[in-house]
């Protein structure tokens, strides 16, 4: 039962010392992981593009 305790008390101690973001700073992470999701989907969309051309043209 003592490591029970031990280990709740451990816990707790780690839980006051998250920081944790700002406001400002969740908005623009946001954004970022928004911007290149979406760079990231144009890029693929363009390169699929063109290997289903280049398929297309040999077959």
């Amino acid at each position: 039962m003592k490591k029970v305790i031990d280990f709740i008390k451990s816990v707790r101690s780690e839980w006051f010392k998250i920081v944790w973001p700002t406001r400002e700073t969740v908005i623009h992470t946001t954004f970022m992981i928004l911007l290149f999701s979406g760079l990231s989907a144009l890029f693929f969309f363009v390169v699929d593009s063109i290997l289903n051309a280049l398929v297309n043209w040999i077959f």
